[in-house]
């Protein structure tokens, strides 16, 4: 009887069991469908993948797809310059004067100030690079690099689908049409000038051909799955170092761009380690979300491309997304 007992409470234990995990996973299901259905007012290709890094649990969708990174590229290349400054090939305190020329187009705050005259360190390159998103930051800190080392770099960690070819400079005037060989070495305020003579018209048609070429071109691209996974291994301290992942996360949680993306719809004094990426119909967000009550953490990556919906709009689903993938957790976490 006692042996009847013991087998028939082990099947309803193995029933229970499965019970639960058909429970879970058709919550995470729901998850994705309400996310597939946020998704469509960008208007375009969303990318989504997150993961529970406590637990393991994980969603995905379009995971891989290949996006522009835009900005997000940022975080692979600080990553290659830690393991230069660990290999002693560069110092954070290592100053660098900066040249006219290397006053780029786009994001940031190095390309308004007046030169010669600015000496910065590598460690406030970074800081500008990763809270500002500065470009004229990023293109001295990936020369020192060099394109071809982020990308061995990557592909040593076991993540084969960052792929980073172009500094920003390169990646803008590709984006707008402009022969990179011919302005390369164009300071921000030259091009100011130069696109005051340009011809709006035949500036449009130069610019609709490059846009189209652009988003079917395989250069500065990533699936969410794959820097989903570098989040995560700079997060749990698997590379580098721990003083330098720690590094790369409290400066990500300086982020100072993107406060209507992952970290729009979170509650007040949520914090995120994270990175913004803008270019064209491409707008995208990736971090750590910081859970309350000791819930863990949430790596999350949300690319977008051909999105058709104003940047407005396609922010504000990144941070409804955001908002669903943080309730989920919040709420059926133990």
């Amino acid at each position: 009887m006692k042996v009847k007992a013991k087998i028939l409470f082990i099947s309803l234990l193995i029933v229970f069991s499965g019970f639960q995990s058909v429970i879970s996973q058709s919550k995470i299901q729901r998850l994705k469908e309400q996310i597939e259905y946020v998704s469509k007012d960008a208007k375009g290709i969303v990318g989504v993948a997150v993961k529970h890094i406590e637990s393991g649990e994980e969603l995905y969708i379009n995971d891989d797809v290949y996006f522009p990174m835009a900005s997000v590229f940022k975080v692979p290349i600080l990553v290659e310059v830690l393991y230069q400054v660990k290999e002693g090939n560069l110092s954070l305190n290592g100053e660098i004067e900066i040249k006219k020329t290397e006053q780029h187009l786009g994001s940031g705050l190095i390309a308004k100030l007046d030169v010669p005259g600015i000496k910065l360190s590598i460690k406030n390159l970074i800081n500008l690079m990763m809270m500002i998103s500065d470009n004229s930051a990023t293109d001295i800190l990936l020369t020192k690099v060099g394109t071809d080392s982020v990308n061995k770099r990557m592909r040593e960690l076991g993540i084969k689908s960052i792929i980073i070819n172009r500094t920003c400079q390169h990646l803008i005037l590709d984006y707008i049409g402009l022969d990179y060989e011919k302005y390369k070495n164009y300071s921000a305020s030259e091009f100011r000038k130069l696109f005051q003579n340009i011809k709006n018209e035949e500036f449009k048609k130069i610019q609709q051909k490059a846009r189209k070429r652009f988003n079917t071109e395989l250069k500065d691209v990533s699936t969410p799955r794959a820097m989903n996974t570098l989040l995560e291994k700079i997060f749990t301290k698997k590379i580098i170092n721990e003083n330098y992942c720690e590094l790369i996360i409290s400066t990500m949680l300086k982020c100072d761009t993107g406060r209507n993306r992952l970290k729009g719809l979170l509650p007040s004094g949520t914090k995120v380690a994270h990175k913004t990426g803008t270019i064209g119909g491409t707008v995208n967000d990736a971090g750590i979300i910081y859970l309350p009550y000791n819930l863990g953490h949430i790596a999350i990556t949300v690319f977008t491309k051909e999105t058709e919906a104003k940047q407005k709009e396609v922010e504000n689903v990144i941070a409804r997304i955001s908002k669903l993938v943080y309730d989920y957790f919040l709420f059926t976490l133990e």
